[in-house]
């Protein structure tokens, strides 16, 4: 095994049982980064997944205690509740996999929780009987807070959608602001309150938000027709590019777009296109890609740090960002992507994750955020392939990005194990960034000058709004 420089102390023990619920991508990568950081008997580890894909890198770790047994709606309970305890812990990496389900068990038993994101049963994303918000993150996150307004005996930290983003992002979104604070010469003491982080949002201008994210990887192994290629999960890339496209809903934007919607219930920090996020392209920019064209796949942050960035002045919202993923995948996963969509979304029979195939690249992850008049402020991870291998195995870029904010939010939850569910927003985003920065490569903040009218007003000067740069219907590329 290769190391990097990374310190390798214990930060956390865990006393109990961990159950691990699906090991793909990221639950085989990050399993020797909690054997690094936690202390925890490795024979008191089970790992539940619904293929035998992982058994060897288990087994490296020393883990024995492998099932190969798909959760669902009929059985999760009988085969969980057996193995969990207070003083135990449950992490959810899996999709297909009911979180709403799984925390309202822990809620129940006194365990703590974490996933990377909001997961309905199998055929959730599908199913036509469904209303969009059902099937949408707005809808998955609104009954999963709804869970801690229950009457519960126990009310374990359960933090959700903790992965890079969602999760980290939350983070850098934090840091961002401080930083930008400090270069534009705002005197602000550090926020505490969510009032408070939002009003600095209103009071650097900050209009618009992307989680702004383009994977250079590649292999020397091109595509072929008939395959969807990835550098993490095809299943639940493919999921939550089949769902309604979802972005915070900004308190400057003019119109909805056209295929627009407001969700019927809920906080209504979010809204929903007709459209699923596969098929919507949006503009956008990274330090080391300049503008690109990027999909507008729903991701939870995009409704949480909305949320959480709203100001009130009693019943009225008088400000929020618009915020949503601009992703960029690698250019194999872009083939497979309208491959996908041109076959009437029907998922193409072979798949393949990049890993050990990968040649170069990077994946530039971060958080763009819009509108302050010195331009837009990129701040994020540059992780490159070379350095992902060197600091952890069984790791490509992206999966060791993920795999850090994993770690790290089940560092902090193990430390604060009586929380209730949590958001990243509302977490420790300095602690977090402290567990998670070895492993993310150069963390950066870049001032751009960028917006979405450029290269356009000669082209196509009737399709814009130039009184505002950061309207939304600048951003969406029809």
């Amino acid at each position: 095994m290769r190391r990097g420089q990374v310190n390798e102390a214990i930060q956390a023990t865990l006393a109990g049982r961990l159950v691990i619920v699906g090991f793909g991508s990221i639950g085989q990568g990050v399993l020797p980064l909690i054997l690094r950081h936690i202390a925890v008997d490795r024979s008191a580890i089970t790992i539940f997944t619904a293929e035998d894909c992982g058994r060897a890198v288990a087994s490296a770790c020393g883990v024995s205690d492998f099932r190969v047994q798909p959760l669902t709606a009929e059985n999760f309970r009988g085969c969980l509740e057996p193995l969990l305890r207070p003083g135990d812990f449950l992490l959810n990496l899996s999709y297909n996999v009911s979180s709403v389900g799984l925390i309202e068990l822990c809620h129940r038993l006194g365990v703590p929780y974490l996933d990377s994101c909001i997961e309905p049963w199998e055929g959730g994303y599908f199913d036509s009987q469904l209303t969009p918000t059902e099937r949408s993150n707005y809808g998955q996150r609104e009954l999963a807070l709804a869970i801690d307004r229950g009457h519960w005996d126990h009310r374990p930290t359960c933090v959700v959608t903790h992965g890079v983003n969602p999760g980290l992002v939350s983070h850098f979104t934090k840091r961002a602001l401080l930083n930008m604070a400090a270069d534009v010469g705002l005197h602000t003491a550090m926020p505490v309150r969510r009032e408070e982080w939002a009003r600095l949002a209103m009071n650097l201008g900050v209009r618009v938000i992307h989680g702004a994210e383009r994977d250079s990887q590649r292999s020397e192994q091109s595509k072929e027709p008939g395959e969807f290629v990835n550098t993490w999960s095809t299943g639940a890339f493919v999921g939550e590019g089949s769902q309604p496209a979802e972005l915070g809903w900004g308190t400057h934007e003019k119109l909805l777009p056209k295929s627009g919607r407001r969700h019927p219930t809920g906080g209504q920090a979010a809204i929903y296109l007709e459209r699923p996020g596969a098929s919507v392209r949006v503009r956008s920019w990274t330090p080391m890609q300049g503008a690109y064209h990027g999909f507008l796949i729903t991701h939870a942050e995009s409704i949480g740090i909305a949320d959480y960035l709203t100001l009130r002045e009693g019943d009225r919202v008088v400000y929020r960002p618009t915020v949503h993923y601009a992703y960029h995948p690698c250019d194999d996963a872009v083939l497979s992507i309208f491959e996908y969509c041109s076959k009437g979304y029907q998922l193409q029979p072979r798949s393949r994750l990049l890993r050990e195939e990968i040649v170069s690249g990077t994946d530039e992850l971060g958080i763009l955020l819009c509108g302050n008049p010195k331009g837009v402020y990129w701040y994020g991870s540059r992780l490159t392939i070379q350095q992902a291998r060197s600091l952890a195995p069984h790791n490509n870029a992206t999966t060791l990005q993920t795999a850090a904010g994993v770690l790290g939010g089940l560092i902090w939850a193990i430390q604060n194990p009586d929380r209730g569910v949590v958001e990243p927003d509302s977490m420790d985003h300095e602690r977090i960034l402290q567990i998670a920065e070895p492993y993310l490569g150069t963390m950066v903040g870049v001032w751009g000058s960028w917006t979405p009218l450029q290269g356009r007003e000669r082209l196509f000067p009737e399709d814009i709004d130039r009184d505002d740069p950061w309207q939304f219907k600048n951003v969406l590329v029809d």
